[in-house]
């Protein structure tokens, strides 16, 4: 059984800016971090591979110091860890980021078939859920998204059977394999990395490939060209104004409400009409 999980390293959004003079994520304010629903992804492979055994690897597009999210996969409990790192990748968005994973995994592959891929449900960096279903697409196999358990896998029939969160209950897939999960964060905890592991990570050197290390790449595909979404502004909205304090007797109160009612009533309308 080998399941490649694709991790992503991200800021912290607990901590960071939006730079005022160009409305994009100033990064350098907060720590780079492993992307919290990845994190579970990869303890979730953990999970499958005590029951299954086989390999875990862990895939990654960055710059050269996103190795660090790779040896905090290890830390957990994966085997190899690769990163694919070029300038060609810059300005990727989801589509053109799903086609450089894919890829990966497809050289990954030639060396070890792969199983499962396993991502997170998506990036807090960018909340789009697209990546995952994108290599998917681009794979050929099933997309099995807000995952919440993997009850069974079965190697002999080659089918997982797993149940995913929908938005009035839940669901119960039999899916053959292989196939692609993204998983919510309800899925397991995080458990505590035992010392062989931590050992592991800090001596642990990830694969690096540029895009010369992988075949059949239409580099108009990657990168800012292959980008067809932009994101035009970003900006921190502005805080709520503070509700109005109504005082005085019970009549003078109505009154002053009534006002401010008036006062909204285009906004009340247009909203009621909805």
């Amino acid at each position: 059984m080998h399941i490649v999980v694709c991790v992503k390293q991200v800021p912290d959004t607990k901590i960071i800016k939006i730079n005022p003079k160009t409305n994009t994520l100033d990064r350098r304010s907060a720590p780079a971090i492993l992307n919290p629903y990845d994190a579970h992804a990869v303890q979730e492979a953990v999970k499958i591979k005590e029951k299954t055994g086989g390999t875990i690897s862990v895939l990654s597009m960055g710059p050269p110091q996103a190795t660090a999210v790779i040896k905090k996969s290890i830390e957990i409990g994966a085997d190899l860890g690769y990163l694919i790192s070029d300038r060609a990748f810059a300005g990727a968005d989801t589509l053109a980021t799903s086609y450089a994973l894919s890829k990966a995994l497809e050289r990954i592959s030639k060396d070890l078939p792969v199983d499962m891929v396993i991502c997170g449900k998506h990036a807090i960096d960018g909340d789009t859920g697209q990546v995952g279903p994108g290599i998917a697409r681009r794979m050929d196999i099933p997309p099995i998204t807000n995952v919440i358990e993997v009850s069974e896998v079965n190697q002999q029939e080659k089918t997982v059977l797993i149940k995913r969160k929908l938005t009035s209950g839940y669901e119960l897939i039999q899916s053959e394999l292989p196939c692609l999960l993204t998983v919510e964060k309800e899925i397991n905890d995080i458990e505590y990395s035992p010392m062989p592991n931590m050992i592991k990570a800090a001596r642990y050197e990830p694969i690096i490939w540029a895009v010369s290390d992988l075949e059949n790449v239409e580099r108009t595909q990657l990168g800012l060209k292959g980008s067809p979404t932009i994101v035009g502004k970003m900006f921190t909205p502005p805080r709520p104004e503070g509700g109005i304090r109504l005082e005085g007797s019970a009549d003078e109160q109505v009154s002053k409400l009534m006002e401010v009612l008036m006062e909204k009533k285009d906004l009340l309308t247009i909203q009621s009409s909805k």
